[in-house]
C-alpha cells in the first residue's frame, strides 16, 4: 500500500497520484509537484489516503511544499503572459500560412516551457513557427495537437442539455462512447439529436449505460414469444427504465403491459423467438 494525494492541474482535469511524504496535506490545499513537464502547480483533490500498488503508476513523484500566496501570484501571471502569448502566436500561424486552428496557450510554473494546443485536420510542418516562437519566448516551445472533444474541453460551452458541458466542468477523462449505447437506450440515431458541441456522440450517453445492459439481460427480446395468465404471445415493446414488457397476444391482438415481476409471478416463459 502506498501514501497518496491527488493533484488536479486543470478544472476538471486527469488526477495525478502524488507522495505526501511527511507534510500534513488536506483536500483543497494548493501545492507544488515535480511531474515529468516540470514543476508544477496544483490543487489537492483528495486527502491523504492509502491505495493498493496496482492503483499507482512507480516511482512516485513527491509534493515538494504547500504552495504560498507568491506561488498564486506566479500562476496569475503566467495566465495573463499566456494570453499574450496566444496573440503572438496567431500572428505568426497567419504570417506562415499554416492551417491549424490555436485553441489555448499554457505555461508551465516554472516558465520553463510554454505549451501551444491546437486542432488541425491532419500532420502540420510547424518547423518554422517553432523557430520563430522560440526566439520570441526565449524558452522551451511545444506544440501539441489535439482532437475535437479536448478543444470542447479547453473552451468550454453549453450542451443540447442547456448545462455547462460535462467535459468542462468535471470529467477527467473521456470514457468511449458507441453507437450501440445510443441504440440500447432506444433513442434516436439522428447524429444532430446524440453528438456533443465537438461533433462526437455525447458522453452522457455513457451514464446510464451500465443499467441499460443490465435490464437488457433481464428483459425479453423484442419479438420473443412470451406464454401468459391470458395465453401466447410475442413481445412488441420494452421499457428498460421500468422494467416493463409489452406483449401482444395471438388470439385477440390486444397489447397487454406486464412488470418482470407479473410475468415472473405467473409463470410466464419463452416459447420461441420470432425471427
Amino acid at each position: 500500500m502506498h501514501r497518496v494525494v491527488g493533484v488536479r492541474f486543470k478544472k476538471a482535469g486527469k488526477i495525478y497520484y502524488f507522495s505526501p511524504g511527511d507534510i500534513d496535506i488536506q483536500e483543497d490545499d494548493y501545492v507544488i509537484v515535480e511531474t515529468a513537464r516540470g514543476i508544477e502547480f496544483g490543487k489537492v483533490v483528495i486527502g491523504i489516503k492509502e491505495v493498493h500498488e496496482n492503483d499507482v503508476v512507480l516511482p512516485l513523484k513527491n509534493v515538494l511544499r504547500l504552495a504560498t500566496d507568491k506561488d498564486k501570484l506566479i500562476v496569475e501571471e503566467n495566465h495573463s503572459e499566456a494570453q499574450k502569448a496566444f496573440t503572438v502566436c496567431i500572428e505568426k500561424i497567419n504570417e506562415h500560412d499554416l492551417d491549424m486552428k490555436l485553441v489555448d496557450v499554457e505555461y508551465t510554473f516554472d516558465r520553463n516551457k510554454v505549451l501551444f494546443y491546437f486542432t488541425a485536420d491532419g500532420r502540420i510542418d510547424f518547423r518554422e513557427l517553432v523557430k520563430d516562437l522560440a526566439s520570441i519566448f526565449r524558452t522551451r516551445i511545444e506544440l501539441r495537437q489535439i482532437g475535437v472533444r479536448d478543444e470542447a474541453k479547453m473552451l468550454g460551452g453549453i450542451g443540447p442539455c442547456g448545462r455547462m458541458l460535462c467535459c468542462s466542468t468535471f470529467l477527467g477523462d473521456f470514457e468511449p462512447v458507441s453507437i450501440k449505447m445510443a441504440k440500447d437506450q432506444n433513442l434516436s440515431l439522428n447524429p444532430t439529436k446524440i453528438s456533443g458541441l465537438c461533433g462526437r456522440l455525447m458522453c452522457c450517453l455513457k451514464y446510464e449505460n451500465d443499467m441499460y445492459e443490465t435490464a437488457k439481460k433481464d428483459l425479453p427480446d423484442l419479438n420473443e414469444e412470451i406464454k401468459t395468465s391470458y395465453g401466447k404471445g410475442k413481445v412488441v415493446g420494452l421499457n428498460m427504465l421500468e422494467r416493463l414488457v409489452q406483449i401482444e397476444l395471438f388470439e385477440s391482438s390486444r397489447v397487454i403491459e406486464f412488470t418482470m415481476a407479473e410475468l415472473m409471478e405467473e409463470g410466464a416463459i419463452a416459447t420461441e423467438t420470432t425471427k
